[in-house]
């Protein structure tokens, strides 16, 4: 009589598992950093759009401001900045105006505004600071911050063309 093999064994079984897990190890911490790589990148495109608004208000005699009033000299213009939810404070009518953006000196060509990552962004990136700079040439710089509790940040995190100081 023949008997043919009906399962696994449990040797087979744990290198099986053995296997998953080693897989899983190396993957993990690989996703987790794209995720943070990927978030900061996002919302540094998302803050550097601002740049082309910034431009047009100051062109056309305006300061720069959260939100628009008319009633000022030099008129003060939103800068178009509409909130993200990986900005700390988050977004939505029940916030601020700025909805986490934070503009200082914004009646001078040598402006800056700021965001600080939060909300829904990955805890390695939370509280790094993502800031764009004005020069009075109209030239700009961004540069990002790392956060003051270091939750795994990795300076490889922040993109080339705004990196980690």
């Amino acid at each position: 009589m023949n008997h043919a093999q009906k399962g696994f064994t449990l040797i087979e079984l744990m290198i099986v598992v053995a296997i998953i897990g080693i897989l899983a190890a190396v993957a993990i911490p690989q996703y987790q950093d794209y995720t943070a790589r990927t978030q900061v990148s996002r919302l540094v495109g998302e803050v550097n759009a601002l740049k082309s608004n910034a431009e047009s208000i100051f062109n056309n005699g305006g300061q720069i401001g959260t939100e628009d009033d008319l009633t000022t000299d030099p008129r003060t213009i939103g800068i178009g900045w509409t909130g993200s939810n990986l900005v700390e404070n988050g977004t939505g009518a029940a916030n601020a105006p700025d909805y986490g953006l934070t503009i200082n000196n914004p009646a001078a060509a040598n402006m800056s505004w700021n965001v600080v990552m939060g909300t829904d962004a990955s805890a390695a990136v939370r509280g790094a600071t993502i800031t764009v700079t004005r020069t009075l040439q109209g030239a700009y710089n961004c540069v990002v911050t790392p956060p003051t509790t270091n939750n795994g940040w990795k300076d490889s995190y922040a993109p080339a063309g705004c990196p980690a100081s």
